[in-house]
């Protein structure tokens, strides 16, 4: 999982190196991120490095390497999982000039069904590659369900519409026409399995005419 800044330094390195032949020096990585100091670039590289995004490439002066990119950027195969992106704060940097507002419905909570908080005034911005084909929306995640899954309470979680998904996958569901939840869907015999990600949450054992899936979790993003 890449934090807002982690990915967007991974692009432009990769976009430089392609372009250049060569990496970009930190000044240049600290301006084209809006930083003010070269030690932020430093953590950044050093958790890209940590995750093996990037390498630094032996006795070579401005040499990193892009192992891998998150999610199918620049024709590249994409990584199994849901792409998660976590933002740094409110000042966007000057390379998000590409990214698509989805509206934000509100709280995902139990007794709130998502026609009930559908609110298209308020939006979100996501990077396109976060997003597949079809109508998306975003929720905010409450509670400790889903810990777990790397969900936390306060996340805000990136919902493809959809009234099927396959087995094992994360979706938002409504329970007897009126409880919404965010849980793992599975299929065990006749009966449907809602499953959260905490140890401390049961499984949730429902006949199929009592849950109707009204989306799947394929993004998440967070402020901190």
């Amino acid at each position: 999982m890449l934090t807002k800044k982690q990915y967007d330094l991974l692009i432009f390195i990769d976009k430089y190196l392609k372009e250049k032949g060569v990496s970009p020096s930190f000044d240049e990585m600290r301006e084209a991120l809006g930083l003010k100091s070269k030690s932020g670039i430093h953590r950044l590289i050093k958790g890209l490095e940590e995750r093996h995004f990037i390498r630094h490439m032996p006795n070579r002066a401005r040499a990193l390497e892009v192992i891998r990119l998150p999610d199918n950027v620049h024709g590249q195969q994409k990584d199994e999982g849901v792409f998660n992106i976590i933002s740094g704060g409110k000042n966007a940097s000057p390379l998000d000039t590409h990214f698509i507002e989805i509206p934000l419905y509100g709280k995902i909570a139990a007794g709130v069904p998502i026609e009930a908080i559908r609110d298209m005034s308020t939006m979100v911005s996501v990077p396109p590659q976060m997003l597949g084909v079809g109508e998306h929306y975003a929720l905010t995640v409450e509670g400790d369900s889903m810990i777990n899954a790397g969900i936390l309470d306060g996340d805000t979680v990136i919902i493809q519409r959809t009234q099927t998904a396959e087995n094992g996958a994360i979706v938002v569901a409504l329970v007897d026409g009126f409880e919404v939840t965010l849980k793992r869907l599975r299929r065990k015999g006749n009966a449907i399995a809602l499953e959260a990600e905490n140890p401390k949450y049961e499984p949730r054992i429902l006949s199929p005419d009592r849950v109707a899936v009204q989306g799947r979790l394929v993004g998440l993003m967070r402020n901190y």
